[in-house]
């Protein structure tokens, strides 16, 4: 679809990601918590902002490793899925209690959550992986092709963001309820990165 290898599986490797707890995560949590859905909904166009900011950077350094230097994309491709299944292993074996406490003052939340995003190391590496992946050399069509990947990428990030917020008190009083499932969900997803390294490397 739009050079885009396999959509579906693009759509649900976001969501993935989205689900990860990580500092944009507790960035959510923590305006609702200080400023309702309002706070929360700021918060989420902010990161939101971010992503827009470092998906398009990833797509510059793309397209002119499409252009230039065609092999070394593809090399690219296969250390990006090396990082995917790396990121997948460290979930699957992370100790439980290891999320991050983020700290946000009142009546700032978009700029705060958009500083958040841009400077976490984390989400920069792994929108430079991320978009090799799902970049198809033989349909790639250029601007159409990143255009579709960041609405995708922001309608997915706002419908989850905004429900995420909505549910932010019944979600944190269950996870804290609940270590277990919140551990389970974490290693879930740690196969889930793997698999889809695995699997779009085999393409």
């Amino acid at each position: 679809m739009l050079g885009i290898n396999d959509y579906s599986a693009f759509c649900l490797a976001i969501l993935i990601f989205l689900a990860l707890p990580g500092p944009g995560t507790f960035a959510l949590l923590t305006a609702t918590g200080k400023g309702g859905l309002r706070a929360g909904a700021a918060a989420t166009l902010g990161v939101i902002l971010g992503d827009q900011v470092l998906m398009w950077a990833a797509a510059a350094g793309v397209a002119a490793l499409m252009v230039a230097w065609p092999t070394l994309f593809h090399l690219v491709q296969i250390a990006g899925a090396g990082y995917l299944a790396w990121m997948g292993f460290k979930l699957i074996r992370a100790k439980p209690g290891s999320a991050p406490v983020v700290d946000m003052s009142s009546g700032r939340y978009l700029r705060q959550a958009l500083l958040i995003t841009l400077l976490n190391p984390k989400a920069i590496v792994f929108y430079m992986a991320f978009f090799p992946l799902f970049v198809d050399p033989a349909t790639h069509r250029g601007f159409v092709t990143f255009a579709a990947m960041a609405v995708t990428i922001a309608v997915i990030t706002a419908v989850y963001c905004i429900s995420l917020c909505s549910l932010a008190h019944v979600l944190a009083e269950k996870l804290r309820a609940n270590r277990r499932l919140a551990v389970a969900l974490e290693r879930l997803a740690g196969f889930a990165l793997i698999a889809f390294s695995i699997r779009l490397v085999s393409q």
